[in-house]
């Protein structure tokens, strides 16, 4: 069994901010469309590396979570509290600490509230200003 360490404070933020970014370089580019083809591809392109970057970040951590769930039979433990042994504590623990600490769901709110933004301002700017 792998090292069961969650990130440290700083990578996790560091994956936190680059999907924030990539969220809104992706939100920008309804209004960057009135300025720039060149800002907006620019925006177009740091969004997607960024989401490549923190979905398979993401795609890790679950696949990590999983594995560690299947390998010591967590699930089937669960319903026997008295079979977990000290490895099947500190899986837990893992499991536990990645779920606590994670900022995915603050991206989850920035995806959002950006996208009712962004879509806000398409429909003002494309319906009620009309280019």
């Amino acid at each position: 069994m792998e090292n069961l360490k969650t990130h440290s404070k700083k990578i996790r933020l560091m994956y936190f901010w680059i999907g924030i970014t990539a969220t809104l370089c992706y939100r920008f580019i309804i209004i960057l469309n009135f300025y720039s083809n060149t800002w907006v591809k620019i925006s177009w392109y740091v969004g997607t590396i960024g989401f490549i970057i923190y979905y398979i970040h993401r795609f890790d951590i679950s696949k990590k979570r999983s594995r560690v769930i299947i390998e010591h039979g967590l699930r089937e433990k669960l319903d026997h509290p008295e079979k977990l042994n000290e490895s099947d504590h500190q899986a837990l623990a893992y499991i536990l600490d990645t779920l606590v600490t994670s900022k995915e769901k603050w991206n989850n709110y920035v995806i959002f509230i950006s996208s009712g933004l962004a879509l806000l301002s398409g429909i003002i700017f494309d319906f009620i200003l009309k280019k």
